[in-house]
């Protein structure tokens, strides 16, 4: 049952990646024909203004297409990856196996060993269960999926550190449980003091505060349109070192480094001392507290609303210089129009400009390899007839949500 289970599964997300392949492939095949300017019906290749709004339209539409197999492929994604996240967490198991095994072969198999496979295996049991409860939603990398969709650096540390502390622990209980004189089980109990284990307590308390910080913080931001955030089709790997754009971001990629150099210390002076909790030393932990407090300048850091700077009549070659009337187009600089993973075509098209009492939707104007409008500083949109003459305000709503400052406008007859 297991087996066809894991078929089926795979045969649904070959389709979705096949879809999705698809339906990409019939988007830039028209988009680029748009560009060249072929594939116009008759009705309004006349009229520059009515074949731009429906290349518009019909590359919405296309976009919108395309979105949805996105999303998808997303679904099946996840819910293929729990099975890989667990091959990873038993393979792991199997290495500390080996591992023990081939060092033991000189100094000889000791109570220590048998406790840390014992911890290994009863650690792998249990996120095994929470995988398979969690398989809808990637199993073991459903904490770390934020509200975005995109894996959180801060949860994927502070687990990592949860798990560190967990399993010393457990090495320590194991030993304590195999250990026959007292003398040996007071010394394991002392290896559990705080006088061993402060500086692994502090780095602990400290990561799991920034993990539910940040995702405050962040959260009061988005709602106070302070920093604009666009869901993910999908969580990918790539989130734990890029910002959402996919670029690399350095408060990111310096916290998960220090962070896994201090965790591999830890489980090294664990090999060395099982007897006692991994005691790092107070440089490394203030290392981590630096670190840490690195990140979360940059996660409050980030971010912004957009900004129009001014609005001004767009004026094509050979056209006279003239007052802003209906049917005029409008280009509207600024910055931050297009926020950070906002970049594809479906959320371009979700983008709005409000001008007066009226919703204008930004056309896209495909070219080559691109659209050349919308863009994050500028965005060129028509002044709709429905618009009265007089002062009017000109206001920009991001594909996030989030509002821009209103800039005044004078639209005559």
């Amino acid at each position: 049952m297991a087996v066809q289970e894991a078929r089926e599964c795979d045969e649904c997300t070959h389709g979705a990646r096949e879809g999705h392949r698809r339906a990409v492939a019939a988007f830039l095949a028209k988009r680029d024909e748009f560009a060249a300017g072929q594939g116009l019906p008759v009705g309004v290749a006349h009229s520059p203004g009515a074949s731009r709004q429906w290349v518009s339209d019909e590359l919405r539409q296309s976009a919108r297409s395309v979105a949805d197999r996105s999303r998808a492929v997303g679904d099946a994604w996840l819910q293929l990856v729990w099975r890989s996240s667990l091959m990873v967490v038993w393979a792991s198991v199997l290495a500390l196996a080996l591992g023990q095994t081939l060092t033991a072969v000189d100094s000889g198999w000791s109570t220590a060993r048998t406790a840390g496979l014992l911890a290994a295996l009863l650690l792998a049991a249990a996120l095994t269960g929470a995988a398979r409860l969690h398989r809808a939603r990637g199993g073991l990398l459903a904490p770390l999926i934020g509200e975005d969709n995109r894996l959180s650096t801060s949860r994927a540390v502070a687990i990592a550190w949860v798990l560190l502390a967990a399993f010393s622990v457990l090495v320590l209980a194991f030993q304590l449980g195999l250990a026959s004189s007292a003398a040996e089980r007071d010394a394991l109990t002392r290896g559990l003091g705080l006088a061993r284990g402060a500086s692994l307590l502090c780095v602990v308390a400290l990561v799991c505060a920034v993990a539910v910080v940040v995702r405050r913080v962040v959260a009061v931001r988005v709602l106070t349109q302070r920093l604009p955030k666009v869901r993910a089709d999908r969580p990918r790997l790539a989130d734990l070192l890029c910002d959402d754009n996919g670029r690399g971001s350095f408060s990111d990629v310096q916290y998960a480094l220090v962070s896994g150099v201090a965790v591999v210390f830890a489980l090294i002076r664990l090999a060395r001392r099982p007897e006692q909790l991994p005691q790092l030393p107070w440089g490394l932990a203030l290392l981590v507290v630096v670190s840490a407090a690195t990140y979360f300048a940059g996660k409050y850091a980030e971010g912004g609303r957009p900004v129009v700077l001014s609005v001004v009549r767009a004026r094509e070659a050979g056209d006279l210089d003239a007052p802003i009337r209906t049917g005029d187009d409008i280009e509207i600089r600024g910055a931050g129009f297009v926020p950070p993973g906002a970049g594809d075509p479906d959320r371009l098209a979700r983008m709005v400009v409000r001008i007066g009492p009226v919703h204008v939707h930004v056309p896209l104007i495909p070219v080559p390899g691109g659209f050349a409008n919308p863009s994050d500083t500028v965005i060129t949109v028509p002044v709709p007839v429905e618009v009265e003459p007089g002062q009017v305000d000109v206001q920009v709503v991001t594909a996030s949500g989030v509002e821009s400052n209103r800039c005044l406008i004078e639209v005559t007859d």
